[in-house]
């Protein structure tokens, strides 16, 4: 029998409306998992210093904490970013003689100096050395698609033993029995237009404001709407920027909660993705297996050198150009749009290839070997 605890921060961000008043108590176990939920600083729509101070000090915040609630464990899974919590790991792992996993989802600090957001150099220098002790410290780490891992062996040689390819996964099930109720077509007041969803974080890795420069060109298919749903650091700027250039082909919604994300996509036509070009990595963006699941074609607009593009060229599950081609990616739209009644092909293709290859189950199989 396995005993499981997950240690995260305190749910204050990018929260459904009905979850936002709810008071979690610090330790508990939910659904046969032990849950700590500990109150760090603040680390979200917060200007870069802050957010730095905050992800150095989570580390040794958390640690407190855990040793206060755990008196063994055998397994230690860490995620970056932040990549700072691989310090706590590291501590873990010799305070309680256990194993230290460590997964890579943004390889940092590679992806901010290719945003433009570090530059100092001796910060660069500084994270540069926290990215290598966290790969010293760990005994085995994950990414999430073979660019990733070709990129690290690349940069890491004397450490390509410990890399390997750990898949992000879904579960499809979640998905199963739900077909297109129109509640959210009804309640955002969309109910006949083409909808195109982008769901999840707005923040300056995505490059949201090349899709708004994509609504403008596109705005005589009066019945596209550009839809956009959840938050993020750059979602104001998105709004203003829609007010300045008047367009009426794009609307902004609050998140919605876990359980009502299947039917949200399920209300939509074409699940968007965006990555700038501005990143240099081979980064995957998990929303496209949410739109897999869901059984609606991807267009996505991804730097070259994202193992995205691959995926949907594999799945045969929609579109994709490289972002900031905004000739191809109009073109690629129009496409979409004329033959919208062909869109299940991609649709059911996606499903196919997300259950065949990222189902949860299938991966936490995976992990599980690895243990």
């Amino acid at each position: 029998m396995v005993d499981l605890t997950v240690a995260t921060t305190y749910p204050e961000y990018n929260l459904a409306e009905d979850k936002k008043n709810i008071k979690y108590p610090e330790f508990v176990e939910e659904n046969g998992i032990k849950i700590l939920r500990i109150k760090t600083l603040p680390h979200h729509k917060v200007n870069f210093i802050v957010r730095g101070i905050s992800q150095i000090s989570m580390p040794y915040i958390l640690e407190r904490k855990i040793k206060k609630y755990l008196d063994k464990v055998n397994i230690i899974i860490v995620y970056s970013p932040p990549l700072p919590l691989a310090i706590l790991g590291a501590k873990l792992k010799h305070y309680f003689n256990a194993r230290f996993l460590f997964n890579v989802q943004d390889i940092f600090p590679q992806n901010a100096i290719d945003l433009g957001i570090l530059k100092n150099k001796f910060l660069i220098k500084f994270f540069k050395n926290m990215e290598r002790k966290a790969y010293l410290n760990a005994d085995l780490i994950f990414v999430h698609s073979e660019n990733n891992l070709e990129f690290l062996k690349k940069n890491y040689p004397d450490m390509e033993s410990k890399f390997t390819v750990l898949h992000n996964w879904i579960d499809t099930k979640q998905f199963n029995g739900i077909s297109r109720t129109n509640k959210y077509r009804k309640l955002y007041e969309i109910e006949d237009k083409f909808i195109i969803l982008f769901a999840g974080v707005m923040g300056p890795s995505q490059g949201l404001d090349f899709v708004l420069d994509l609504a403008q060109r596109v705005q005589d298919l009066q019945d596209i709407v550009f839809l956009f749903v959840g938050d993020g650091m750059e979602r104001s700027k998105l709004e203003d920027l829609v007010r300045d250039k008047r367009l009426k082909n794009v609307l902004f919604k609050p998140f919605v909660s876990k359980e009502e994300y299947p039917y949200l996509v399920k209300d939509c036509d074409v699940g968007l993705v965006s990555l700038t070009n501005k990143n240099k990595t081979p980064v995957v963006p998990g929303k496209i297996l949410g739109y897999m699941a869901a059984k609606i074609p991807v267009l996505a607009f991804l730097n070259k050198e994202s193992d995205g593009h691959n995926i949907i060229k594999d799945a045969n599950c929609g579109l994709s150009c490289i972002h900031g081609d905004i000739k191809e990616a109009e073109l690629l739209l129009r496409e979409l749009y004329k033959n919208k009644n062909e869109l299940t092909v991609y649709g059911e293709n996606g499903y196919k290839y997300v259950v065949n290859n990222f189902d949860r189950e299938i991966c936490i199989q995976r992990i599980i070997e690895y243990f």
